[in-house]
């Protein structure tokens, strides 16, 4: 579970990599509901932080108009930006399939990721249903997906989606190999249900803003702090649910998930079931946060999670097919 903090100029950009955050995510707060920074913002930043950690543009509430999306989203490709996000609401989902087609084409020759996004309260807005959005970034050929919220009432993500539904859409979009972001409004008091729910990205703003709340600025503090509670969810030293599972069987095959992500480690146990159905999985699994999402593709494929033992910083999992 990476932090990806929002940023609107230069110096917030470098509290929120100061304070640890994988991600630095570049969008314009002042810009309609929201809306994309200056190119010169990003190219600035992506300059001065370290190529290995994560520059992303948010292209916010995008126009119906699928040529200028993808010139956007060509434009954030040339930047280097890790990733672009293509938000939709007032669009007609084929449109906005359209679109992601045309920005992922765009994006063609670069190694920018493609994410797509959609408003957990469009219904205020009479727009594009965020339900929608496993199935619109699959078909828009995304790598990736973000849910966020628009509405500044104070209510945040769980107020419009519940934490079941969150989870059914995370574990799909890892099945399809999918990135999966959770953002709107997000606080400390979030993280367990976040870290239960487990997508590859959190995204905050207001909680790491000096005045708690967006309109402040990011505090490298703030984050620091943030990521620091992020990580005890993700050793296993605070517990956010509990385990299960016990059997036996022959055979022996060991996959080292250390330097994948959970829709990697997914994959590669799926590959593996499909090519042997009869050899023991040991799964060597890096982020106890991980461990929750195997057990329940264990479940839904009729599998047996034999045991699972700590050792060192890792955790390793042995399941029966």
């Amino acid at each position: 579970m990476m932090l990806m903090v929002s940023v609107q100029n230069y110096e917030e950009g470098l509290e929120a990599h100061k304070g640890g955050a994988d991600i630095i995510d570049i969008k314009n707060l002042q810009e309609a509901l929201v809306g994309s920074a200056h190119p010169w913002l990003a190219k600035e930043l992506r300059a001065v932080i370290p190529p290995e950690k994560h520059v992303s543009i948010t292209l916010g509430v995008v126009p119906n108009q699928e040529g200028t999306v993808a010139m956007a989203a060509y434009a954030a490709g040339r930047l280097n930006a890790t990733s672009v996000k293509v938000g939709f609401l007032n669009t007609e989902y084929g449109a906005a399939v359209s679109t992601l087609r045309a920005s992922k084409k765009a994006l063609e020759g670069t190694q920018t990721k493609l994410i797509g996004s959609t408003f957990a309260d469009s219904r205020l807005y009479k727009g594009l249903e965020a339900d929608c959005m496993v199935e619109l970034a699959k078909e828009g050929g995304c790598d990736g997906w973000l849910i966020d919220t628009l509405t500044k009432d104070g209510r945040n993500l769980f107020d419009f989606v519940p934490e079941e539904r969150l989870h059914e859409m995370v574990f799909r979009g890892k099945e399809l190999g999918m990135s999966t972001a959770l953002s709107g409004h997000l606080k400390l008091s979030n993280l367990d249900e976040l870290a239960r729910i487990n997508p590859d990205i959190v995204g905050v703003r207001g909680a790491v803003c000096s005045k708690g709340e967006r309109a402040g600025t990011v505090s490298w503090e703030a984050v620091a702090e943030l990521k620091r509670q992020i990580e005890l969810r993700k050793s296993g030293e605070i517990l956010v649910h509990g385990g299960n599972g016990n059997g036996h069987a022959n055979g022996w095959v060991v996959i080292d998930g250390t330097s994948q992500n959970c829709a990697g480690i997914i994959a590669a146990l799926t590959a593996q079931v499909e090519k042997d159905a009869k050899s023991l999985i040991e799964v060597i699994i890096p982020d106890a946060l991980n461990i929750y999402d195997v057990i329940l593709w264990s479940e839904k494929r009729g599998h047996r999670l034999l045991n699972q033992r700590k050792e060192g910083k890792s955790v390793r999992v042995l399941v029966q097919p």
